[in-house]
């Protein structure tokens, strides 16, 4: 397999149904590892555990919030306590308050930056403190398509994605003599409970942006993940890797 024994934390995982964070959790430990699953909502974090477990592998829960790093640090040493190292952090939380320009809020603004980009600096300085002591680790981090191409009513979500780009060429540069690695995967439109929501007017002209026709599945990103997380990408960092039927290129 090709995680074998190496243990991974993924944050925002615990979406019980058709998330990605889910879908990345299963595949990551049908492959080997063992895997912490971290979310806002514990109830759903331990429902993704359960389904972990129930396929043969090894996982714990726990809840907290990307946006404190103090929380981001208990993960952490949570994690080597319980199985002695930390091999991959996979950056998945994120959320979305959506508003043109000119009506977004404050509130609206600092919550999705909060979340998406500190929160992912939270979690990766917090991980480069164990990963820097053993001289290796490997970080993926969700970024998005938005963050590439911008979108109407997304300045927030788009900025903070365009941030975390940023944020994981500056880490792959700062710690690969460590032998770190730090790569983005950039999803498009994917089948979750968000893209479920929207009307079939929305969904049509969405396709009409997508060259393959098709709207990706959270597998689809998970295999990314995995590949990122794997010896198979070992001379990649500082990547980043669009899952979206050809969308943004």
């Amino acid at each position: 397999m090709l995680l074998e024994g190496e243990v991974a934390l993924i944050t925002g995982a615990g979406r019980n149904g058709k998330g990605i964070g889910r879908s990345i959790a299963l595949k990551l430990a049908s492959e080997g590892a063992k895997i912490c699953i971290v979310d806002y909502n514990v109830s759903d974090a331990e429902l993704v555990a359960k389904e972990v477990m129930e396929a043969g592998g090894e996982a714990f829960a726990m809840q907290g919030s990307v946006a404190e790093f103090d929380h981001c640090e208990k993960w952490v040493d949570e994690v080597v306590k319980k199985w002695g190292k930390l091999d991959i952090l996979v950056n998945n939380a994120g959320i979305t308050r959506d508003n043109l320009i000119l009506k977004m809020s404050d509130q609206e603004w600092d919550m999705v930056l909060s979340t998406n980009l500190k929160g992912v600096f939270n979690c990766t300085k917090a991980a480069l403190n164990q990963m820097f002591k053993q001289r290796s680790g490997k970080i993926v981090n969700m970024a998005s398509v938005m963050g590439i191409m911008g979108n109407p009513g997304q300045a927030n979500y788009s900025a903070s994605k365009g941030g975390v780009i940023a944020l994981t060429k500056t880490t792959a540069k700062e710690y690969g003599k460590r032998g770190i690695r730090a790569n983005a995967i950039a999803p498009g439109f994917i089948q979750t409970t968000m893209t479920e929501e929207m009307t079939e007017e929305a969904k049509s002209k969405v396709l009409d942006m997508i060259p393959m026709k098709t709207l990706g599945t959270p597998d689809d990103v998970a295999n990314v993940a995995l590949f990122l997380s794997s010896s198979l990408s070992s001379y990649l960092t500082g990547v980043v890797i669009p899952v979206d039927g050809g969308m943004a290129m």
